[in-house]
């Protein structure tokens, strides 16, 4: 260190010196901006009123960020809101476009069963659109619950009553009174159904 870099240390205050000293060194140290401290009491009436105008200055202008801050919350969250509703009113749509079809051939179907020379043409029909029914509904997630001799499975069973059969385990279903199903591995509703019991003992 060089003797005018001594004097300039030597003349600095501390925060001066610490700072001379890092340049003289090489060390450039990363200072963290600190806002500067206020004495109203050293300074004169024109330098305070200037600084309680710049101070209202920067609050008011705060005060505005604040407020289009608050109103863009809003916004969000009435944007949010909304693509909710339009979700669920409209979730169902791409199934509703597939039964569609389904029921223009129903409504075929119906109109052409006035004679009876069509019965059998009818009954295909019909067994095409509850086949194309049930292949729209499995690609929205529907499936059929498995029950005739199936064990009985609380879970996904409903027993309506029991019977006794010599050929089938008790506790197994029997019969199939309504079919269940589950929509994306959740129940929606059980599989009604008659349940073997074991034989009575005399």
């Amino acid at each position: 260190m060089n003797e005018e870099s001594l004097e300039l240390v030597a003349d600095a205050g501390p925060e001066e010196e610490s700072k001379v000293s890092g340049e003289v060194n090489g060390k450039k140290k990363q200072e963290q901006p600190e806002s500067p401290a206020i004495h109203p009491e050293k300074m004169s009436k024109n330098e305070f009123l200037a600084k309680v105008k710049e101070l209202q200055e920067l609050s008011e202008k705060n005060y505005d960020l604040y407020l289009r801050s608050q109103a863009e919350i809003e916004n969000m969250k009435k944007r949010n809101r909304k693509e909710k509703e339009d979700w669920l009113k409209y979730s169902n749509e791409t199934l509703v476009k597939q039964i569609l079809p389904i029921m223009d051939s129903l409504e075929k179907a119906i109109s052409h069963s006035n004679n009876e020379e069509t019965l059998h043409a009818l009954r295909e029909g019909v067994e095409l659109t509850l086949k194309g029914l049930l292949s729209a509904l499995n690609k929205a997630g529907l499936e059929e619950i498995k029950a005739k001799g199936e064990p009985f499975d609380p879970a996904f069973h409903e027993a309506v009553s029991q019977i006794e059969d010599d050929h089938v385990e008790a506790g197994r279903v029997v019969q199939e009174i309504q079919k269940g199903y589950t929509l994306n591995k959740r129940l929606i509703r059980p599989t009604m159904v008659v349940v073997c019991k074991g034989k009575q003992r005399e």
